[in-house]
């Protein structure tokens, strides 16, 4: 029997007084009965959609991410009877197999802190810290699954109006990073502490590396994943497979995921308007792109294969002059005689392939000027030669971080 028009509507609408509920201070178990009730006809797109009106309506989004393993435990019932599945290759099937495999490591992990904990001496753990050393390599491959996801997939689910489960993730990621910091930094420092500390030290990081994870990995595989699936268009996976492509895989990552290939390649911006330069990830207009370039902190110049002046930016802060009327000018002619032999130099090693770059740095009134050139090549084809000057005096300075603004 399909349900009356509206009936669905309601039932969203009571759940999300149900979410208030626990918003407000309300156990689980007093509300999860009144649930299940209403969670018949409830997917994981309807789950994101709740969220998504609870964020328009001025519920923070940290209340959103520290209710979200509650509302897991409400809705996981539901949520594991109903499995969306992908064909091997296809983006989210890789994603998924990956996660499998994390999940062993995080596994091994803890048996060989478990192990280590039962040692007497570093001595009697020399296999397991070989292990160890073998389970951190594999997980700091992995940060190349985060970084497909918050900059291939999580774009495309923001297209499609999925915005807050993204940003929630990408904030779990962050927490992952910082867990699994803290295991690099244990394995690293391992010899200059007690086997006793160091035991316990990798047992607590391993419980919370696992837990945060399988979490993590839950969300991912039974809210998120199935709402990519359907809002998603096919033609965009093809992309999003070609764009996984370019940025490359983990280590672990199932061949499958690199045997099929991309049937299309990522077509320019549809949305460019008239008058528009369209590059292939992405467009300007004119003043856009000529006001970027001339607020890069670089001075730059392009030459063209024939040696001719074509461009240069107009920053702030010009270190060496540049007038308009060196434009469609022969660069040789620019410079003095007794530098014309390693620009000559320069240029031919670009043409021929002998070099892409070549660098400088002078001491100019009491400043630091490092100069760059490059080779502009196309499918190997020389178009030109690009001069990037830049003032790094006060870069050459810095020490130490700065996260503040």
């Amino acid at each position: 029997m399909s349900e009356v028009p509206g009936e669905k509507e309601d039932k969203k609408q009571i759940l999300k007084d149900l979410i208030r509920k626990l918003h407000e201070g309300a156990e689980p178990d007093e509300v999860k009965e009144e649930f299940k009730e209403f969670l018949k006809g409830i997917g994981p797109t309807d789950i994101v959609g709740i969220e998504e009106e609870l964020i328009q309506e001025g519920m923070p989004r940290e209340e959103i991410h520290r209710l979200c393993d509650v509302h897991l435990a409400v809705f996981r019932e539901s949520l594991e009877k109903e499995k969306t599945l992908a064909p091997p290759g296809h983006s989210i099937h890789t994603l998924m197999e990956e996660h499998k495999m994390l999940l062993q490591f995080a596994e091994n992990l803890k048996s060989t802190a478990e192990r280590i904990q039962e040692a007497k001496d570093f001595d009697a753990v020399t296999k397991e810290i070989k292990q160890l050393n073998h389970i951190a390599e594999h997980f700091k491959d992995s940060e190349s699954h985060y970084v497909r996801e918050e900059n291939v997939l999580f774009p495309y689910l923001e297209k499609h109006g999925v915005t807050q489960p993204p940003a929630i993730m990408w904030s779990e990621h962050n927490e992952i990073r910082e867990i699994k910091k803290k295991l690099y930094d244990i394995v690293d420092q391992h010899k200059s502490m007690a086997l006793h500390d160091f035991a316990k030290k990798l047992a607590n990081v391993a419980t919370s590396l696992g837990d945060t994870l399988q979490s993590h990995f839950y969300k991912e595989n039974n809210i998120l994943f199935p709402t990519a699936l359907k809002v998603i268009a096919e033609d965009e996976w093809i992309d999003i497979k070609k764009q996984f492509d370019e940025l490359g895989y983990c280590c672990f990552t199932p061949e499958s995921a690199k045997e099929v290939p991309a049937k299309a390649g990522i077509s320019a911006p549809e949305a460019a308007a008239e008058g528009q330069i369209v590059f292939e990830t992405g467009s300007f207009s004119k003043e856009e792109l000529e006001t970027l370039l001339n607020t890069l902190p670089v001075d730059i110049t392009f030459v063209d294969k024939e040696d001719t002046v074509r461009y240069f930016s107009q920053s702030k802060e010009r270190i060496f002059v540049r007038t308009k009327a060196v434009i469609g000018r022969k660069v040789q002619l620019c410079h003095p005689k007794n530098s014309l032999h390693k620009v000559e130099q320069i240029l031919n090693d670009f043409k021929n392939n002998k070099r892409d770059v070549a660098e400088f740095w002078i001491n100019l009134e009491g400043r630091l000027i490092y100069i760059c050139y490059f080779a502009v090549h196309k499918n190997r084809e020389y178009l030109g030669a690009l001069e990037v000057t830049q003032d790094i005096t006060d870069i050459k300075k810095i020490e130490g971080e700065k996260k503040l603004l």
